[in-house]
């Protein structure tokens, strides 16, 4: 938890200095990329923690049967701990492009006057995610302890499948993904769909970057009949 707790804060600064700088230069945005897209990032970078995570897991089972450890739960498994480094910052980063996004859609894409239940929505994200992970939990291992076994979740992890466990969080997360991009009532945010009704009498302004926080000022133009 120490690598996952330690990446967001080198992260978030390194997004805002780097990242988007050079995305910028790429897309001609001033964000560099759309809200959206910084979740859908935030999805993948999930799934390549999940993955690294479940391919970890099968690597530390198969050097326990190899040097026959599976009944020695106590036992210290000649694997080295940074295995575990790579998923865990990962998972930061995806918590910098994820969560961050997440709030900024939420804030961004309501009425100036609900900004609050935006702020609230959010909020109610993260604390159903949490109880559905515990839901989760508790039926995997309900069904795969039945027939006396230790279950996915067994006390000696040698014998537990944990990697069974992420490998179905990677296809859960693949899911969230596909839907995410395929969903067309996220086509458009609140700012293109403004832009699409107005044409151009509309002038997008200037996103205004301070660390996670963004200002965005609208400036309309309206063409009213032609200037002699």
């Amino acid at each position: 938890m120490l690598f996952l707790t330690g990446s967001v804060p080198i992260f978030l600064p390194l997004y805002d200095r780097v990242f988007v700088p050079i995305t910028r230069a790429i897309t001609k945005k001033p964000s560099g990329i759309s809200t959206l897209q910084r979740i859908g990032t935030g999805f993948v970078l999930s799934l390549i923690s999940i993955t690294s995570a479940a391919l970890v897991e099968q690597k530390r089972l198969a050097l326990a049967r190899e040097y026959e450890l599976v009944d020695m739960p106590n036992a210290m498994i000649p694997m080295s701990v940074w295995w575990l480094v790579p998923q865990y910052l990962i998972s930061g980063a995806a918590d910098v492009f994820g969560l961050v996004g997440l709030q900024e859609f939420f804030y961004d894409q309501v009425p100036g006057e609900l900004k609050s239940i935006g702020l609230a929505m959010y909020l109610s994200i993260l604390g159903v995610g949490s109880l559905l992970s515990s839901f989760l939990v508790s039926t995997v291992q309900e069904l795969t302890s039945r027939n006396g076994q230790g279950g996915w979740f067994a006390d000696n992890l040698n014998r537990a499948h944990l990697d069974y466990f992420y490998w179905l969080l990677a296809g859960l997360c693949a899911a969230e993904l596909t839907a995410f991009c395929t969903s067309p009532s996220i086509s458009f945010t609140r700012e293109e769909r403004v832009c699409k009704i107005g044409g151009p009498a509309i002038e997008m302004a200037i996103w205004q970057k301070k660390g996670i926080n963004k200002i965005l000022e609208w400036k309309s133009i309206v063409n009213i009949g032609n200037e002699e």
